[in-house]
């Protein structure tokens, strides 16, 4: 069976460490990591020894998002990729304990929509956050359509969408994407101070907590992983999401046809 590159830790505190862990390709999910984190974020949901569930990547990075390396990925990525990226989205913010990401690096596609799912991000300055899906010739996916749009505003939302403008570390901080912001030198201390203050809260006012803010500010959550699913796996058929996944593993510039 394949290495599901997901490395498992609980912590005497009962934080539950979530590290992706393929720091070779920028902890790019495969199909077994995406299964692994989304099976551990739906059992966190009821583990009486979980408090907080922690999120992060091993090395230099967060998450490049889906892994689109190899001759084969055009023929290889299909509508399972955009459903398992709308579970891991569905299982953190169904998930009753808080949910943390700590992203150093880059966070792109799948990476991206799982650090803003999350309940708080603690970022540091260096990284940036990606959707880079119009490169490629295809759409936002795992709700980001929704969850950046109600964060930063339609305008921000669209620059990122459609140009594939990153936002660095400080600036999601200041346009309101991520909850905290720390130098890089500081940023592993500034996590545990976050989760610290998590694992001594009170877990049934906190679980509460998580439902109705959920519940006020992402009503549109669920339709728009359900537009996403539907436009994404159109798109993953066209010749043109084909030659942006070749493009990208050229190293050149994609020459779309509109078909």
């Amino acid at each position: 069976m394949p290495e599901p590159h997901l490395r498992v830790e609980l912590r005497a505190d009962g934080s539950l460490r979530l590290t992706l862990d393929r720091p070779e390709v920028l902890n790019a999910f495969s199909d077994e990591m995406a299964l692994a984190l989304a099976e551990q974020l739906e059992a966190a949901h009821g583990r009486d020894d979980v408090r907080v569930v922690v999120i992060t990547g091993a090395g230099d990075a967060f998450s490049a998002g889906a892994d689109i390396s190899g001759d084969d990925a055009h023929e290889r990525l299909d509508a399972r990729a955009v459903e398992a990226a709308n579970r891991i989205v569905r299982a953190v913010t169904g998930c009753a304990k808080p949910v943390v990401a700590g992203v150093r690096g880059v966070a792109a596609g799948v990476g991206c929509s799982t650090a803003l799912a999350a309940d708080l991000q603690v970022v540091s300055e260096s990284a940036s956050f990606l959707l880079a899906f119009a490169r490629i010739g295809l759409m936002p996916d795992g709700g980001t359509s929704a969850t950046v749009a109600a964060a930063v505003g339609r305008p921000r939302a669209m620059r990122m969408a459609l140009l594939g403008e990153p936002l660095s570390g400080r600036e999601a901080f200041e346009a309101g994407l991520v909850s905290h912001l720390a130098p890089d030198d500081e940023h592993d201390a500034a996590l545990e101070a976050v989760v610290s203050r998590l694992v001594r809260g009170a877990p049934l006012a906190q679980s509460a907590t998580k439902r109705a803010v959920n519940a006020a500010t992402l009503t549109q959550l669920e339709p728009a992983l359900e537009r996403e699913r539907a436009g994404q796996s159109l798109l993953l058929r066209t010749a043109d999401a084909a030659e942006g996944m070749r493009a990208f593993r050229e190293r050149r510039r994609p020459e779309f046809g509109g078909s």
